[in-house]
């Protein structure tokens, strides 16, 4: 088991996560921050410091965003295990489920014209 990290990060990504964690397991994508499920210790230190409560031990997950824990574990299908996320630096993709997502808060004014689908 490991800690993933779901919904409410994307297009948010404050890394506060990163700056908590001692080993280096959360790394940057796109549009969102993943959590290297062969590198992650359990740890929990990333939770707490989560703004936006998105970061989940994986049993815990909230049913509506399960799919996170296979877009966590995928995400690094390619990568391997790099060894640390300041090692590689940010990734400039994001996982399929993540990618296909709207953009998060992109309408901020009722005279905003909202993104095309």
């Amino acid at each position: 088991m490991t800690f993933v990290i779901a919904a409410p990060c994307v297009d948010v990504k404050d890394k506060a996560c990163i700056e908590a964690c001692p080993i280096e397991c959360i790394y940057e994508g796109e549009r969102m921050l993943y959590i290297h499920p062969d590198e992650c210790i359990d740890c929990g230190a990333c939770e707490p410091v989560c703004p936006v409560e998105a970061i989940f031990f994986e049993d815990d997950t909230p049913e509506e965003w399960r799919d996170f824990n296979i877009a966590n574990a995928e995400f690094f299908a390619d990568l391997g295990a790099p060894g640390g996320s300041s090692k590689h630096g940010p990734i400039g993709r994001d996982h399929p489920i993540v990618a296909q997502l709207p953009p998060q808060g992109a309408v901020s004014s009722p005279f905003a014209i909202p993104p095309k689908p």
